[in-house]
């Protein structure tokens, strides 16, 4: 595996160790940020949805404070937001800098994203399967699980796997600030010292991840529907 990684980037050999650091950062980013953005995004688009206008907890005053809120932190770019939630980060995990400090602002960047994206797959549930569930009994809480969540289980899964693809375009981005992962090995070697090969290398590895991801999502969803 070395001699691939010395022929593919004659830059990277005495930086092997570097390079494993770097991917097992991203990876750490990936998945700590990933859980915690799926846990707050999913919480954020049921109420969005069952908030609104003719939805279970109609609740206008509730329903717009989201949309506003998320709204707000959607049009933020990225890059300013990580330097704006810098005092943020060190209140909440105690550093702003290294994989660690940039846990904080991947979530708070990719939330809004995967709530709204929660938030159209479950307005594409047929309303006659909610009303169908009140007529038969059903709590209205056992029908965001029973009807909403069941219902889109395989179109949820491609939301996830297209935030997942996303939220690690934001880890290498959070490099910029030292965030650590891929994205700062690029900056600091294949940027800085203009060791270009790096960069590239850096790249293939990305899209390797991506690729698995994809991969990852398809058999979920063809596993889903083939047990439908």
């Amino acid at each position: 595996m070395d001699n691939l990684l010395i022929a593919l980037s004659p830059n990277v050999a005495n930086k092997t160790d570097e390079l494993y650091a770097s991917i097992y950062q991203t990876l750490i980013m990936l998945l700590y940020s990933g859980s915690l953005a799926f846990i707050f995004g999913l919480f954020l688009g049921v109420l969005l949805i069952v908030s609104k206008k003719g939805g279970l907890y109609e609740n206008a005053y509730v329903n717009k404070i989201l949309e506003s809120i998320i709204n707000l932190f959607r049009s933020i770019p990225f890059v300013i937001l990580l330097a704006a939630l810098i005092p943020v980060s060190r209140f909440i995990v105690g550093s702003a800098i290294g994989t660690t400090g940039a846990i904080v602002p991947l979530v708070v960047g990719t939330v809004p994203f995967f709530a709204r994206q929660v938030e159209s797959v479950l307005a594409q549930i047929d309303k006659g399967l909610i009303e169908a569930a009140l007529s038969m009994g059903c709590s209205r809480f056992a029908i965001i699980f029973r009807v909403y969540l069941k219902e889109s289980i395989a179109p949820l899964i491609r939301v996830v796997q297209i935030t997942a693809v996303s939220l690690l375009g934001l880890t290498a981005m959070a490099g910029a600030i030292g965030g650590g992962g891929l994205g700062d090995f690029a900056i600091r070697y294949g940027h800085q010292r203009g060791q270009t090969d790096i960069t590239y290398l850096t790249v293939v590895i990305i899209l390797i991840m991506v690729a698995i991801i994809q991969l990852v999502g398809n058999l979920a969803i063809k596993r889903v529907n083939h047990n439908k």
